[in-house]
């Protein structure tokens, strides 16, 4: 007892624990531990308790604790008659107080100190035996990753019952940090009014915890002492692991995504939260202390796949079945996770499968075996297995989908929205007679079971025009070099490959977006299909201007729309998570698909024309004039677009400021659409004129598309908006103009993606992806037509088209070629 009195009490006067209406010091901690402790009594026994995120339940394990008692939490509530049955405890703690068992004292193992379930409802009475050593081991290993502080206060946002929730209070008890106490969920307005009042720097999740942080708008909310935010207790997606780690880094936070078990005692690994964007799928390294080896198993050849062995001394004693194995000692010195993983990159782990039918989702253990027995001693024949976050089952008979939803999820645990269900005539086999568990994942989740949404990989590497042997199913389109020029390409074929355009797909991994999400709805699908609104409106405007200079009509303001769509994609394309060099490669290049079609055509115009001078050559007709030209200032937008990009390359290539860019990406964005509209409204006095719509100070167009693309939440979008429509209000002296202009960035600002039939789709994408083309084309071939000007605008647009394919195939041609050399030898020295 005197040992864990002696460390709470170390922290004096350091606050220890807080609750809605109660503020705790380690001292009153302390005295109150030593209370309860007298009151249980010194002869050892099993004690069990019924685990509430309240301060009698934390006191009165901290006490069993003390008095060198053997403790067993129960979820509050649960129906403890089977282990009080097979372990008859000598104390029964729960909300009624403190009674007595009628049995003896038991043998209990000198280093024995806290028995765990490995299950949810659907488990048996078999425990984890952990020691004192395993506790203090796994509590210092977490406190020296998590880096945490004395300062630091924890929200209990899990159960004590579960070890990830008890981590929590080990970890922070043992620096002397402090517990905010509450059984409040995530979900509800008190708990963030509670965190926020409390100054909390920290909680826990498992993945439905970050669902429920989606529906209550946690991006906007204003935590100004969130310090960093884990996960665990299942695998967590990885576009969702990607979001949440770049919200964190636009909010000041960190994101830890971890891995464990209860026969770790909680934790075996973490993934420290810089590598969250490169290594979103990964489990991460071991916890200090701990390692991994990675054992053969059959059916897995590649030597550097097998099962996942943890050593370390959090490891468990051993498992407990019955009373009598209270008294054994440790029975086990390494934990077989039953998980095949493998190595993806230096000291880092991931875990691409299971050796057996157990599944770990939302805290919970679930046999998946046990849960289809259950169902047929129901009278529901099922095949049930892992689909992403979700369980997936599929039920031969006569059965109500619905039905079996709800009956899996009160067997299991989970919430009916973590099952996905389907009826079926027969349950799919594998030619061998056994269950067909992929099939029946497919068929749960509303896919065609041979359609497995192979081919991705092909698809990003004939688009990107990449070596397919180069494109890994863990690459995003932005890893993989994807920039504006490239994506509407993209974003079309694989909404027609995949019938549905996933949100942020440019961020996804290839094999995330091979697991497609369920169809939409009949009536969804009937009509049209979906594409991004910057597509939509990049081939909108170029069809604008293109009329507009034909005198077809007279709509102007296209290429400020253009411009403004064009800040949006480098903001998505360029300022990635990407590291410095990559960033930089990736703006050159995009640089360079502009400027070099631009300047081949102003070369050939030179020859056959009288259109341009030399300083169009070099793209510098604002700069270098002639100003008095009527044709010089045809490639204004080329030309600010070009020397735009060139100045935030060489801004970017500063360390400091691409450090400063990942660290605030909104903030830096504002503060250079702010500099855009000091130059507009020529607040410095720099005299520069007020015909800033065709001059170099159109810049702030291009930035209010790099603020849209990183607004992040509602309030930073009502900014961009509201600065777009003060900015634009006599800007142009032409109300029509202005409305089409503000109306398209407000579009682009607040609607991602858009329906329309899939003709309307196909023939957008077209013209969205050839606009450069067009753009620099149309005014050499609408005069061809005389006073035909819609058969001049249909040519320009058409050959627009055509030269975007040409310069496709030139490219697919020069990468084929690059890719096929004369001699087979040398193929390896050329990758």
């Amino acid at each position: 007892m005197r040992r864990l009195l002696d460390h709470l009490r170390r922290f004096a006067d350091r606050t220890a624990v807080l609750t809605d209406t109660t503020r705790l010091t380690y001292r009153d901690l302390a005295d109150r531990v030593q209370a309860c402790a007298g009151e249980l009594g010194g002869q050892r026994t099993l004690v069990l308790l019924e685990a509430r995120n309240d301060l009698d339940a934390l006191i009165h394990y901290l006490a069993a604790l003390a008095a060198g008692h053997v403790v067993l939490p129960a979820p509050e509530g649960a129906d403890a008659d089977s282990l009080i049955a097979t372990y008859r405890p000598g104390i029964v703690v729960d909300r009624h107080g403190v009674r007595r068992g009628d049995t003896g004292p038991h043998a209990l193992h000198d280093d024995l100190a806290l028995l765990m379930s490995t299950s949810g409802s659907t488990g048996s009475p078999k425990l984890v035996r952990l020691s004192h050593a395993n506790l203090a081991a796994n509590a210092r290993a977490i406190a020296e990753y998590l880096e945490i502080r004395e300062t630091d206060r924890a929200a209990t946002t899990l159960p004590l019952s579960y070890c990830y929730g008890l981590s929590v209070i080990h970890s922070h008890l043992l620096v002397g940090a402090a517990l905010i106490l509450t059984d409040l969920s995530v979900a509800e307005p008190a708990f963030w009014e509670l965190f926020d009042r409390r100054r909390g720097t920290t909680f826990a999740g498992v993945p439905y915890t970050f669902e429920l942080l989606d529906r209550v708008g946690f991006a906007e909310m204003r935590l100004p002492h969130l310090r960093y935010v884990t996960q665990a207790g299942g695998r967590m997606p990885p576009e969702r692991v990607r979001r949440f780690a770049a919200m964190g880094g636009r909010r000041g936070w960190d994101l830890v995504v971890m891995y464990g078990a209860t026969e770790a005692t909680a934790r075996m690994a973490y993934l420290p939260a810089d590598l969250a964007h490169s290594h979103p799928h990964a489990i991460g390294r071991p916890i200090p202390g701990g390692s991994f080896t990675i054992e053969p198993l059959d059916g897995w050849p590649d030597d550097d796949t097998g099962e996942l062995v943890y050593r370390g001394p959090n490891v468990m004693m051993g498992y407990a079945e019955q009373a009598g194995d209270l008294a054994l000692g440790a029975t086990v010195d390494a934990l077989r996770t039953g998980d095949v993983g493998r190595r993806c990159g230096p000291d880092l782990y991931e875990v691409i499968g299971r050796t057996s039918r157990f599944v770990k989702m939302f805290g919970l253990r679930i046999d998946l075996q046990r849960l289809e027995t259950g169902l047929a001693d129901d009278g529901v024949r099922a095949l049930c297995t892992e689909a992403g976050d979700r369980l997936a089952v599929v039920a031969a008979g006569d059965h109500d989908p619905e039905d079996v939803r709800r009956r899996v999820a009160q067997s299991t645990g989970l919430p009916v929205t973590a099952v996905v269900a389907a009826v079926v005539t027969e349950l799919p086999l594998l030619p061998s007679g056994k269950p067909d568990y992929p099939a029946a994942r497919a068929l749960a989740a509303g896919d065609d079971p041979a359609d497995d949404g192979s081919g991705l990989t092909d698809l990003f590497a004939d688009v990107l025009h990449l070596d397919p042997a180069d494109v890994r199913d863990d690459a995003t389109f932005v890893d993989l070099g994807g920039n504006s020029l490239s994506y509407v390409t993209m974003s079309v074929r694989l909404e027609r490959a995949l019938g549905h355009l996933p949100a942020d797909w440019p961020r996804l991994p290839i094999r995330d977006l091979e697991r497609r999400p369920a169809p939409r709805p009949r009536w969804w699908r009937s009509w049209g299909t979906t594409v991004e609104t910057s597509v939509a409106l990049r081939a909108l405007a170029i069809v604008l201007v293109v009329g507009s200079h034909a005198e077809l009509y007279e709509v102007w303001g296209g290429a400020h729309i253009l411009l403004g769509i064009a800040g949006y994609n480098f903001a998505r394309f360029c300022l990635t998570p990407l590291p410095r060099p990559e960033r930089i490669r990736h703006l050159r290049t995009t640089i360079g698909w502009i400027a070099l079609p631009a300047v081949v055509w102003v070369a050939f115009a030179l020859v056959v024309t009288d259109d341009y001078h030399l300083s169009n050559l070099l793209l510098a007709n604002k700069f270098l004039g002639p100003h008095d030209s009527m044709t010089a200032g045809r490639l204004w937008f080329v030309e600010v677009l070009v020397w735009t990009l060139v100045a935030l390359a060489l801004l970017f290539w500063l360390p400091v400021v691409d450090r400063l860019e990942r660290r605030a990406p909104f903030a830096v964005a504002a503060a250079f659409l702010a500099v855009g509209m000091a130059l507009r409204y020529d607040v410095v006095g720099l005299g520069l004129g007020h015909d800033a719509w065709f001059t170099m100070l159109a810049f702030w167009f291009f930035a209010v598309g790099w603020a849209a693309a990183k607004a992040s939440t509602a309030l930073q979008r009502v900014i961009v908006t509201v600065v777009l429509i003060v900015g634009v209000h006599g800007y142009f002296g032409n109300s029509v103009r202005e409305a089409l202009v503000t109306t398209g960035l407000v579009l682009l600002i607040w609607l991602p993606t858009m329906r329309c039939p899939a003709v309307v789709a196909v023939a957008a994408g077209a013209i969205a992806e050839a606009s450069l083309y067009t753009y620099l084309t149309h005014f050499q071939v609408y005069p061809l037509f005389g006073s035909h000007k819609l058969y001049g605008v249909v040519a320009s647009v058409v050959i627009g088209i055509a030269l975007s394919a040409v310069v496709t195939q030139v490219r697919a041609r020069m990468r084929d070629r690059r890719l096929s050399p004369r001699d087979p030898a040398q193929a390896p020295a050329l990758r």
